[in-house]
């Protein structure tokens, strides 16, 4: 079996799962089949020429806008997307925000984290529609569906050195420890006296020359820099690879299985690259090919930063699990039409400015502005100045200001990019005839030929500056020139997204520690984790290269990284690798400890090895303010490491700097990095790369072969995946032992046809929540706590604290994923006053982990609500947000307003959305949550219908069932999404 399918594979369109009695037998597009013409490129290539559609009304559509009504047009049914659909579409102008839409995307992507759950469900529904009777191998998705394993790797090794003893994980994969036959360790070549040679392979010290380099691919011998010589590839890599398929056999075992079974599922196993940058490199088609049909490539998928491939010209963005598998299903995803925000840029950055810097500006001037809930689209003589990988960059940030997506029009740089790429040149030729035939294709002009936008805003990209942001939200952007007095601000704040609240006489503490035969002291603002994470930067070749000649330079220079700082590079790809290595720059990366630990996401997610005893033991001692600094997207308080306290995110090269220096605490225009051989100074203007040095080496070695040949690479797969056995049964074998894959409980009580909705009486409320809970606050997620309800439930099971792995990695696993649920050591919930991962079980009294007080209720039959404030379930889409309440026995929450993705994943799983009336709160109603709860659903349920809740100490009050539509109430009848779906083929 090979490994994918190509980009241009033509992908046959699957029937639709539900083919009801009542759905008209009429094919896509009936209604519109007029406006079917051929490509006028001597071709049988056909189209929907949707312009003539619309006329003028066309023309001043933004571009996504034109996606979104070509997909209309194509799948119009008169079912599922009916003629009044596209026709809203197109009245976009006086339909936006007032009207929902349904919207076919052309694939979905998964990552392995909020991947396995789709896949475990659609293994049990089979169990399900089986025993009602159908036809199990019915069951199957229904849209193109590519699942990347790139978010189990573990840093286990780094440094060139075993720093922690390998995790093995569960089951009997302990038994793979060992090193695997399947690659022998080669021996270091010795010098043979070339005459360029200026260091040794042994030491690996840099030298003055470092010569021509050859071309290779990422498991294949890298050419030595000083040598000229093969050399083996990075012994971490291999490392940290084998302990990652050891740890996580199971769960490769049960995608295998999927990969086998299901139609048009495609899995690219681990060692490959990250979701985002494989999405990128080799996925996106930008324009489908069905049947001799061109139409829009688009994608939705289970990650939030989706939204990356709008850089490309493809519409797509992250909707979560459950909105995901009813895609997967052949259901389009219903989205309110969105405002579309015209973002119009200006001028060129200076030459200081990396796009990371763009991104971090972009970021809080469209925070400020507020973009939550609709689409940015770029326009403007500035976007001509990006390359594509500084317009992905831009786009895959776009769920740290809010946006649903940000939107490039395909243009002649996106050409010039796919062809830089190795897209067929006839092909490139077809998608350009056919983008400027349905104008979808991006001019250089004046203002009076773009879109009328719902707003426009401008920005000037001389006026960006270098920044980082942090140190606790990715939107809270701090320009370097300012960073030392701003830490010294967020040392005085009171403790919120900008403040620690340390104490005057204590800012100056230091601690001393011992470490590998050496003192060293650490303070507020020591730097203690330093990573460049895959997600965001490493599709970016510019400041991954930035970042290279930056070290060497330093290394140069003389200076180092202290060791006791977790350094790490995890590229997004053997892409990354690949030009590192060519460029002759990875070897000094190394020195510094940024040595390659594997491809997928590591530091970002909390996939990072603990800080040793000595940091982590100091931390505590003198309660500091220590950081972290990656090239990531994310630094909420807590997510790299729980003693890690403030997180910036910055470019990889700013990250090489910081870790330099060794605190954020530093004025890097007057305050030295260190000094060199000589005792003379050196500053970061003295080894910062000009922006002429980063070009040349980006059109060096950022060449056409890599490209074709990483994807020869990716169709043959690796020899871990190629010979790991799997079953290829109609139905999984579920092994009841295993901690990792378990049947969930969601289709256990499934019936024939739904029950009518009971009352919900005298429930009790388990969580009292303020504003802005995240689902970083409900979802399980990270390293599993030793005193955690999840680390009782494995260690019952047999497993020792080093077998646990991680929430991520356990995502197949319902009864750790419950346990896991409000598992966060910031959750605050008002009844303790504090951040604390516990609850009250009233009946009791008694304070105890959340899970086992549901357990408790569950036990006693009583059900549970939650009680919450504004923007209930913000932050990224995660399905286990509301699959784990629901296991936990909610049966409703009750919020001031909700994150609208999270308000339909309740919905999707079961759990009624409930809001108090505008002006109305917990407090205003004088509600203490300690008292219990009843209300009764009518019998017609509808959008939008008020409910009375009556306590137990009398009082009434009436709140809205937030359920917009009909879908969203015939959803919920069924008990959620995937009962519907079981109902259907059953």
């Amino acid at each position: 079996m090979s490994l994918h399918k190509r980009p241009d594979l033509k992908v046959s369109p699957p029937l639709r799962c539900w083919e009801l009695e009542s759905a008209p037998a009429r094919p896509p597009g009936y209604a519109f089949e007029y406006l079917i013409e051929t490509l006028n490129d001597s071709s049988r290539k056909k189209f929907f020429n949707v312009p003539r559609l619309g006329g003028t009304k066309y023309d001043v559509l933004p571009y996504s806008i034109r996606v979104l009504l070509e997909a209309a047009v194509r799948n119009c049914d008169g079912f599922l997307m009916k003629k009044e659909d596209v026709m809203n579409i197109l009245d976009w102008k006086t339909k936006q925000s007032n009207v929902e839409v349904p919207f076919f995307p052309a694939r979905v992507l998964l990552q392995d984290f909020t991947g396995i759950p789709a896949m475990v469900d659609f293994a049990a529904m089979r169990e399900a529609v089986k025993i009602l009777g159908g036809d199990p191998k019915k069951v199957h998705p229904a849209c193109p569906t590519d699942l990347t394993v790139d978010h189990s790797l573990q840093i286990d090794f780094s440094k060139c050195a075993i720093q922690n003893a390998p995790n093995p994980g569960g089951g009997d994969v302990q038994k793979a420890g060992k090193l695997s036959p399947l690659r022998a360790q080669p021996k270091k070549l010795p010098c043979r006296g070339q005459t360029t040679c200026r260091g040794s392979c042994e030491s690996g010290e840099p030298g003055r020359n470092s010569g021509k380099f050859s071309s290779q691919i990422e498991n294949t011998p890298i050419l030595c820099p000083f040598h000229l010589q093969p050399v083996p590839e990075p012994e971490t890599v291999l490392k940290n690879q084998e302990v990652e398929f050891g740890r996580n056999r199971e769960r490769l075992q049960f995608f295998k299985w999927s990969s086998r079974v299901f139609k048009n599922v495609a899995v690219i196993p681990p060692g490959t690259g990250m979701a985002h940058q494989v999405n990128l490199e080799y996925l996106s088609r930008v324009v489908f090919e069905e049947d001799d049909l061109l139409f829009p490539d688009s994608v939705v998928g289970t990650d939030s930063h989706i939204t990356m491939v709008n850089g490309l010209g493809i519409l797509g963005w992250g909707v979560g699990g459950i909105e995901t598998e009813a895609v997967m299903l052949g259901l389009p995803v219903s989205l309110t039409l969105p405002e579309v925000v015209g973002c119009e840029l200006t001028g060129s950055s200076n030459p200081f400015v990396t796009s990371i810097d763009v991104v971090l500006g972009i970021t809080k001037h469209l925070r400020q502005v507020g973009v939550a809930g609709k689409f940015v689209e770029f326009f403007g003589s500035g976007v001509s100045q990006l390359s594509i990988v500084d317009r992905t960059t831009i786009a895959n940030m776009c769920p740290e200001y809010g946006a649903i997506l940000s939107f490039f029009p395909v243009d002649n740089v996106t050409l010039r990019h796919l062809e830089h790429t190795g897209f067929d040149k006839a092909k490139l030729k077809s998608m350009e005839t056919y983008l400027k035939a349905v104008k979808l294709f991006r001019h250089d002009q004046d203002n009076s030929g773009e879109p009328a936008y719902s707003q426009v805003i401008q920005i000037h990209l001389n006026s960006i500056v270098a920044s980082v942001s942090g140190p606790k939200r990715p939107q809270d952007r701090v320009a370097v020139t300012d960073m030392k007095r701003d830490f010294q601000a967020c040392l005085n704040e009171k403790v919120g997204f900008k403040g620690f609240q340390i104490a005057a006489e204590k800012q100056k503490d230091n601690i001393s520690i011992h470490y590998e035969g050496s003192e060293y002291k650490l303070s507020h603002g020591s730097v203690v984790m330093a990573a460049v994470t895959s997600c965001t930067n490493n599709c970016n070749p510019s400041v991954m290269l930035a970042a290279g000649l930056l070290a060497k330079k330093a290394v140069d220079a003389g200076l180092h990284v202290k060791p006791y700082i977790r350094t790490s590079l995890s590229p997004g790809s053997g892409m990354v690798t690949h030009y590192l290595s060519s460029s002759g720059v990875l070897p000094y990366l190394s020195k510094l400890g940024f040595e390659v630990v594997g491809y997928g996401c590591s530091t970002c997610v909390g996939n990072t090895a603990p800080l040793s005893e000595a940091v982590s033991n100091a931390v505590r001692q003198g309660d500091l303010v220590t950081c972290g600094v990656l090239s990531g997207n994310k630094n909420f308080e807590g997510r790299l490491c729980d003693c890690v306290r403030a997180n910036y995110l910055a470019s990889p090269p700013l990250v090489v700097a910081y870790a330099i220096a060794g605190t954020v605490n530093i004025d890097f225009q007057t305050e030295p990095l260190g000094t060199d051989a000589t005792g003379k100074s050196v500053y970061l203007q003295d080894i910062w790369p000009s922006r002429e040095e980063v070009h040349q080496m980006e059109e060096e070695r950022v060449i056409l072969s890599m490209f074709k040949a990483l994807k020869e690479k990716m169709e043959m797969g690796n020899k871990r995946w190629n010979s790991l056995e799997a079953p290829d049964s109609v139905l999984f074998p579920w092994d009841l032992k295993s901690t990792y894959i378990r049947c969930p409980s969601f289709f256990d009580k499934l019936t024939k046809e739904p029950v009518a909705l009971q009352p919900i009486e005298d429930a009790h409320v388990l969580l009292y929540l303020g504003d802005a809970v995240t689902t970083d606050h409900i979802s399980p997620a990270g390293s599993i706590a030793r005193s955690s309800a999840a680390a009782k439930y494995l260690t019952n099971r047999g497993l020792t604290p080093r077998e646990f792995n991680s929430y991520g990695a356990r995502r197949g696993n319902d009864a750790v994923m419950t346990r896991g649920t409000f598992a966060n050591i910031k959750l605050f919930n008002k009844f303790l006053g504090k951040p604390a991962p516990k609850t009250i079980h009233f009946p009791s009294g008694q304070t105890m982990d959340v899970f086992e007080a549901a357990e408790l209720y569950r036990k006693e039959g009583v059900p549970l609500i939650i009680l919450a404030g504004k923007k209930y379930g913000s932050g990224n889409s995660r399905d286990w947000a509301a699959k784990g309440p629901y296991l936990l026995g909610v049966k409703a929450v009750l919020a001031e307003s909700y994150e609208k993705i999270h308000k339909d994943h309740l919905i999707g799983i079961g759990i009624a959305p409930l809001q108090f009336l505008p002006g109305e709160n917990a407090d205003s109603l004088g509600l203490s949550g300690r008292e219990t709860f009843s209300l009764t659903f009518p019998e017609e349920l509808s959008p939008g219908v008020t409910l009375a809740i009556k306590t137990s100490t009398g009082k009434v009050f009436t709140v809205i069932a937030s359920f917009e539509n009909d879908v969203e109430v015939t959803l919920y009848k069924h008990g959620g999404l995937l009962n519907f779906v079981a109902r259907k083929f059953s």
